[in-house]
């Protein structure tokens, strides 16, 4: 499917993207009877007596960037709801970036009640890290996954080289920008929506491995992340095709600026988890309003401010309402198709493995 939606500066898009840049804004709820001076103390532990519950909770949120035009409408809804149900005014606290990058700060300290990371891979390192107990995966609906999406190929305007699909990246006129899957997280799914395109196809593992070492070869520079790409597509004018996810681009959309885009046919479902963080959660007494903030982003009302701003909701009834936004995908394949998450990161990304292999080949 071919969408291009007019002659649009990408300067919007490209302030979307600088939202990567780690943010931190609270909403709280608001009530006549709430005052700033009221205990900022956690809820209270299972168990313990409810009467003596604080007048305030203050639970911190840690996502990663495109997620915030969805939270900015979703928190305030659950905070009303919160307050009616039990009386208790609900501050959240949000931390936006590279979802990598939050990763690791929420390992190196920053205490998170919650995080809705861009892949299971990096919650599965706070995991492993020792802060979320084993098996988070099945505590919520659609295995954690709280939304998702696909890849999608950004062209110059009026599509010039005429790109389609995965293969077309291969050809000697087409340079590519994407970035490196050893640094960003998010460009994971690139290689993996390149190399699937073969092997979800019926192309074996040397097939998938010639289609991805053209298309590495013919990326002249691979950006350390999602930002600095779109900043060496866009600002520095470097490239024919810009490998995104659609979500970003239906939120540029939504925002004015549209862009010529390509959702291959075959694709990978980008899915998104969400969680609570145990070791976080009952160290500050939050578990109660965390579980209840994840639980309530698998509702209607919130899957639907998910879906407004480009995601794909995990609610069956709201991704057909919003169907039609989204681009046809005829085969789409997730991570359990590659083994999973383990089986990637030693087969593909590990020091070594298949990434470094092409790397290696190609002299970079």
């Amino acid at each position: 499917m071919v969408a291009n939606f007019g002659r649009r500066s990408p300067k919007k898009f490209l302030a979307l993207a600088a939202t990567g840049l780690s943010l931190s804004v609270a909403i709280a709820a608001c009530s006549p009877s709430s005052t700033d001076t009221a205990s900022t103390t956690g809820s209270p532990a299972a168990g313990e007596n409810t009467a003596a519950a604080p007048a305030k909770v203050e639970i911190t949120l840690v996502s990663y960037a495109v997620t915030q035009a969805a939270y900015e409408k979703i928190i305030p809804q659950f905070v009303a709801k919160w307050k009616a149900e039990k009386g208790q005014d609900v501050v959240i606290n949000q931390s936006y970036g590279g979802s990598g990058t939050q990763a690791r700060a929420v390992i190196d300290g920053l205490e998170a009640d919650v995080v809705a990371l861009a892949l299971a891979l990096d919650t599965q390192k706070i995991e492993e890290a020792g802060l979320i107990e084993e098996g988070w995966e099945k505590e919520l609906p659609n295995d954690s996954i709280v939304h998702g999406s696909v890849a999608v190929l950004v062209t110059r305007e009026g599509n010039p080289k005429n790109i389609q699909d995965w293969s077309d990246l291969t050809r000697d006129d087409v340079k590519i920008v994407t970035a490196n899957p050893k640094t960003s997280g998010g460009a994971r799914w690139n290689f993996l929506g390149a190399w699937g395109s073969v092997t979800q196809n019926g192309g074996t593992d040397e097939q998938a491995l010639e289609l991805t070492t053209k298309l590495y070869q013919n990326t002249p520079i691979l950006a350390k992340d999602a930002r600095e790409s779109t900043d060496i597509f866009f600002n520095q004018g470097q490239g024919d095709v810009l490998i995104n996810y659609e979500n970003e681009v239906l939120l540029a959309k939504i925002r004015g600026d549209e862009l010529p885009y390509v959702v291959p046919a075959t694709n990978i479902s980008i899915d998104n988890p969400v969680t609570v963080v145990d070791a976080i959660v009952d160290k500050r007494g939050t578990r109660e309003v965390s579980e209840a903030f994840v639980q309530f982003l698998f509702t209607p009302e919130a899957q639907e401010e998910f879906a407004k701003v480009g995601f794909r909701p995990s609610d069956p009834a709201i991704a057909a309402k919003y169907a039609d936004q989204f681009g046809k995908v005829d085969k789409l394949f997730t991570v359990a198709n590659f083994g999973g998450w383990d089986e990637i990161q030693s087969k593909f990304f590990a020091d070594g493995a298949v990434f470094d292999e092409i790397q290696a080949k190609l002299g970079k």
